[in-house]
């Protein structure tokens, strides 16, 4: 479907693209892939706005890019704060980014409202921001929505039925696996219900970056994983990508009109991904369980009740 490749950089995928006009959110904008995904959108015209915790972080891309990146205050865990965000949101919105995310909490968490925190964040927020924001979605006329999923959802579904770990024993893995499972499955329910408003859906695998989201990633599983060495220092296997390279795909598909009209696919390194049965030993493509609709349709009636009640 495209050119680019998994080597390709956020700015390569818009090299003559002209964004200007267009409006954009970006969550965890702030740093890594996040950052870079701002800088190529805001870098070829688009009005791009930071969805951040702490919107102070956002700064140096503010100074960076003058004119045509702001950032605003969100906290995903917290349904009142994206319902805060939502309120102060004005006009139509062009392309809404699902970027931000947790990974690999070694003790589970949970919020208010009794979700564990990792699909809450990675999952929850992002579903009451989009569903809050589909009126400015639907105004710009040809909008898209990005969700940004991982490799990691190949070996773990969605429990529907214990989603939040109440009757099985937490695992760090399991819960962000499914975090991420459930992200590609926003796109796939959005892509179902809201083609006829103009807008489309897609998620993606950004690949492995350096990036803070390994934060609670202990020393030793990272020299297991040869990012690290014994002594603590960061390494940069052969497949480990760049934050400008694991931008790309999201940069793709928020901005670049190859990919015009898509909408409930899955792409890595720049392309549609190859579903595949998923499970412990898959390494690349989409698993079916991500991409199964009933699937996507019990988790949307799992989260609808906590963020609207208007008809879905």
């Amino acid at each position: 479907m495209t050119e680019f490749d998994a080597r390709t950089t956020g700015a390569q995928i818009l090299a003559g693209v002209d964004l200007t006009g267009r409006r954009m959110i970006v969550t965890g904008g702030a740093s890594g892939i996040g950052a870079e995904t701002v800088r190529a959108l805001a870098g070829a015209g688009a009005e791009v706005t930071v969805a951040t915790r702490d919107p102070d972080h956002a700064k140096p891309l503010i100074d960076e890019i003058p004119g045509r990146v702001r950032a605003a205050q969100i906290d995903l865990a917290d349904l009142d704060s994206v319902a805060a965000f939502v309120r102060e949101w004005d006009g139509p919105l062009d392309a809404l980014v699902a970027n931000a995310g947790i990974m690999a909490l070694p003790t589970r968490q949970t919020t208010p409202a009794g979700w564990e925190l990792q699909l809450a964040t990675n999952f929850l927020g992002h579903f009451a921001l989009a569903y809050g924001l589909h009126d400015a979605l639907a105004a710009a006329g040809s909008a898209r929505v990005i969700t940004v999923s991982s490799g990691a959802h190949l070996a773990w579904p969605l429990d529907v039925d214990d989603p939040q770990f109440d009757r099985r024993p937490y695992e760090a893995w399991a819960a962000y696996g499914q975090s991420k499972t459930a992200d590609v499955l926003l796109a796939v329910g959005i892509a179902k219900r809201w083609a006829a408003d103009g807008i489309v859906a897609n998620s993606l695998a950004p690949g492995v970056i350096h990036t803070k989201l390994q934060r609670h990633i202990d020393r030793e599983t990272m020299v297991r994983f040869g990012a690290m060495d014994e002594d603590g220092g960061l390494l940069m296997p052969a497949h480990y990508k760049t934050a400008a390279e694991g931008a790309s795909t999201t940069v793709l598909l928020a901005g670049s009109p190859t990919v015009a009209g898509v909408t409930g696919r899955y792409f890595e390194d720049n392309r549609e991904a190859p579903v595949v049965p998923g499970g412990p030993d898959a390494t690349a493509g989409v698993a079916a369980h991500a991409l199964d609709p009933e699937a996507a349709d019990r988790l949307w009636d799992l989260a609808l009740p906590l963020v609207d009640r208007r008809p879905a």
